[in-house]
């Protein structure tokens, strides 16, 4: 992985100014025009400039890609290697991509905005970890032998679903696409990866990677096109056999109702989030959980599922808490994501700008007190750039504690007691996450045992490891990502009884 210390801005910004050619779909091993010969733009976030014009796949294409996809999954030329060799060849991928880290960290950043720093110290190397850390499962993992007694032998074993279309989110493109390939490509599936069309440049990549490390023609599959096309197609396709899904819970409940319309194909989804994070009055470090809390909801511009945008202050000490979360908030530096030293870049397009700007009218106007922030930042007079924003005296009936605005805008809420913190916490459709500050071990494993949410950090904002499963409750979704766990969604069980009688 390359040293982001060790490179200048001007190494940085040279890489930045290469052109981007024209991008194709990859299907069977080779990049491939769209049939429809279709097209859209690919803007970079940062100056609002065209990058490059990407292939628009259509409902031909998707038919052209499951195809390819069955193909390969039905003359296991991938199921059917022993599990040992489909590892060695996803190491190879994750080294290659590992190789390339630099060069893919500096595309995110011009793809969607965020801060080259987080690009290479957390996007990339988790992509990475992800591909090597279900390689190495892939011949670790047992199956079963029922405890059926002497007259029978019973065998569950898991066994790919199939044909895989993996539907990525515009915030982690790398990340997650690599969450979705590891454990579908380790157990033995057929992929076809749809990212994002506000961000489809690293993904496209992926499939000449893939291609390289040995992982066969038609194995991997990669889609650029506009969701409700390419994905829709993609979900009410008869022939693929499951959805891995991150993304809106909108557009996740579309996708329920397309598995329904079509072969009732498995969806895992995660989905929206409104984390709260929560300051007990003995919260250990007042400091620390203040620093957690700014960047728990500032980070890569706020535009992230598991944001801790709802913040729950214990009214003892809300004037002064909040005052040091403020101060974190107006040391950020917003700029150009390519600068080592921006902490926030921009937004993703304007529509997403105009999204957050709608927001804090409405937290005004329902009469929450914008402590902070609030506009748009000129950055050379061009991109999407947004200030860290914070409210104050917001209830939870408010829009801007009840929606997910996917933006640096947060909303702090007072209570009187745990009780009541844990009521708030849990009045809200999502359950993706949950943060919670004290020094008592008994309340912490109280409040997390009655927090409903799939994560549930205490003393910490955040902490990602692949041992751990990350996936929510609610309209957060179902499945899970990272883990042995992630297995679940990409196989199915089967049982072979066999008569010893």
């Amino acid at each position: 992985m390359a040293d982001l210390s060790q490179l200048s801005i001007e190494t940085i910004q040279a890489l930045a100014s290469q052109r981007v050619g024209r991008q194709l779909g990859f299907v069977d091993g080779a990049s491939v025009e769209p049939l429809s010969e279709a097209t859209f733009n690919d803007v970079s976030p940062i100056d609002g400039k065209l990058l490059c014009q990407v292939a628009n796949c259509g409902n031909e294409d998707v038919d052209r890609a499951v195809r390819s996809a069955r193909q390969a999954f039905e003359d296991r030329r991938w199921s059917g290697l022993a599990p040992r060799e489909r590892k060695k060849i996803l190491l190879k991928f994750a080294d290659l991509i590992e190789r390339q880290s630099f060069e893919l960290a500096v595309l995110e950043c011009r793809d969607m905005g965020m801060p080259i720093t987080i690009a290479m110290n957390m996007n990339l190397p988790a992509a990475v970890e992800s591909i090597r850390w279900h390689a190495e499962a892939a011949d670790k993992v047992y199956d079963e032998i029922a405890p059926t007694g002497d007259s029978a032998l019973a065998l569950v074993m898991r066994e790919p679903l199939g044909v895989i279309a993996a539907i990525v989110p515009w915030n982690f493109p790398l990340m997650i696409a690599a969450w979705k390939l590891g454990p579908a490509l380790a157990a033995g599936n057929s992929v076809i990866l749809k990212p994002a069309e506000q961000s489809p440049l690293t993904a496209l990549r992926l499939g000449a990677l893939a291609l390289e490390a040995g992982i066969p023609s038609g194995v991997l599959n990669v889609l650029p096109g506009l969701g409700e096309v390419t994905g829709k197609a993609l979900a009410l396709h008869k022939d693929v056999d499951a959805i891995a899904f991150t993304g809106s819970t909108e557009v996740g409940k579309l996708l329920l109702h397309y598995s329904s319309r079509s072969n009732m194909k498995r969806v895992s989804l995660e989905c929206g989030g409104k984390t709260p994070n929560i300051v007990l009055s003995d919260a250990p470090d007042l400091d620390v959980a203040a620093r957690a809390a700014a960047f728990g909801i500032f980070n890569n511009q706020g535009q992230v599922c598991n944001a801790g945008s709802r913040l729950l202050v214990h009214r003892d000490i809300h004037d002064a808490f909040l005052e040091k979360v403020t101060s974190v908030a107006r040391s950020l530096k917003v700029g150009n994501p390519l600068d080592p030293t921006s902490q926030l870049g921009t937004l993703v397009d304007g529509k997403q700008l105009t999204r957050v700007e709608h927001y804090v009218d409405i937290g005004q106007k329902e009469g929450a007190m914008l402590i902070t922030g609030g506009k748009r930042v000129d950055i050379d007079k061009a991109g999407f750039y947004f200030e860290p924003t914070i409210f104050d005296q917001v209830s939870n009936d408010m829009t801007i504690a009840r929606e997910e605005i996917f933006g640096p805008v947060l909303s702090t809420l007072t209570f009187a007691d745990v009780g009541e913190a844990i009521s708030i916490a849990n009045d809200s459709p999502y359950g993706l996450g949950a943060a919670l500050w004290t020094s008592d071990l008994n309340t912490a494993h109280k409040a997390a045992k009655g927090l409903r949410a799939g994560t549930v950090f205490v003393n910490a904002f955040g902490g990602v490891d692949m041992t751990v499963p990350f996936g929510g409750f609610k309209q957060s979704g179902n499945g899970r990502d990272r883990s042995l766990h992630a297995l679940e969604k990409v196989t199915d069980i089967k049982t072979t009884w066999i008569n010893l009688s």
